[in-house]
């Protein structure tokens, strides 16, 4: 499978693996989606780690070689108001994408870059990670600008996780930045060698699963959700959360987590 998932203990890891810069398929976005909804309701798995494989590319992007069906203007647009309706076993559009953009999301994921993370592999890990450690052959960019597709910085939300003028110089010249500078501007938190990637990974999701599950699902779903909310609600919000899991934890030892009772002894 092109989206390989791997659980190991408490930790799920989800590797990009297609030749040799994983560019992605519309079929690679429904496994991807498969594969976080899997990750999501398992209470079992409390970190994920997103890779990809080989040292050449974390991801490419979409593969612009896949081939295209023939389609009427009708059935394009028919495609993009009601994605999948026609679709049957297999995709024949990018469509999953944006199903797996939108999934609702409170648990952390860790992402690991080796090599070139561009266009669609560049908004996945944006999107979908959390913590980022990037090897220091890691490059990153949106070249899809030159060739009249824009629009990443409104899918990721880029100005809210960088400054205004790195994000703005990555979006507009379409030019890749650099491991170190991409620590800079806060687009990943660590550099480190690319033999030490995976171990860094796996032990910086060693550190979250210590804690106790209910206190990392508040404080992801405080923060983001916080992000779009006034300064009163959101603190009314956050307040909330924080009652709900001290009540859980009163309550014989038990914490809430999301949905689930999680008894501090099974740590």
């Amino acid at each position: 499978m092109p989206i390989r998932y791997e659980i190991e203990g408490e930790v799920a890891v989800f590797t990009v693996e297609n030749g040799a810069v994983n560019p992605t398929t519309p079929a690679m976005h429904k496994e991807l989606h498969a594969a976080l909804t899997a990750f999501l309701r398992d209470t079992r798995i409390r970190c994920g780690i997103l890779t990809g494989a080989g040292d050449r590319a974390f991801c490419a992007g979409d593969d612009i070689r896949t081939p295209r069906r023939d389609a009427t203007t009708e059935q394009v647009l028919a495609d993009h108001l009601w994605p999948h309706s026609s679709e049957g076993e297999t995709p024949h559009d990018f469509s999953w994408s944006r199903d797996v953009l939108a999934m609702e999301r409170y648990k952390p994921i860790i992402g690991a870059v080796n090599g070139w993370c561009v266009g669609m592999g560049l908004i996945y890990l944006l999107t979908l990670t959390d913590l980022r450690i990037a090897a220091s052959t890691a490059r990153f960019g949106f070249p899809e600008i030159a060739y009249g597709m824009g629009g990443a910085g409104g899918s990721t939300r880029l100005l809210r996780m960088m400054p205004h003028t790195a994000a703005m110089w990555m979006l507009l010249t379409g030019d890749p930045v650099t491991a170190e500078e991409a620590e800079r501007a806060f687009l990943v938190n660590r550099v480190v060698p690319p033999e030490r990637l995976m171990d860094e990974a796996r032990a910086v999701a060693a550190k979250i699963c210590r804690h106790p599950p209910a206190a990392v699902r508040v404080e992801m779903e405080a923060s983001y959700r916080a992000q779009d909310l006034g300064r009163a609600e959101a603190i009314a919000f956050t307040k909330h959360l924080y009652r709900l899991q001290r009540l859980g934890l009163a309550g014989g030892g038990d914490a809430l987590d999301g949905g689930f009772l999680y008894r501090r002894g099974n740590q």
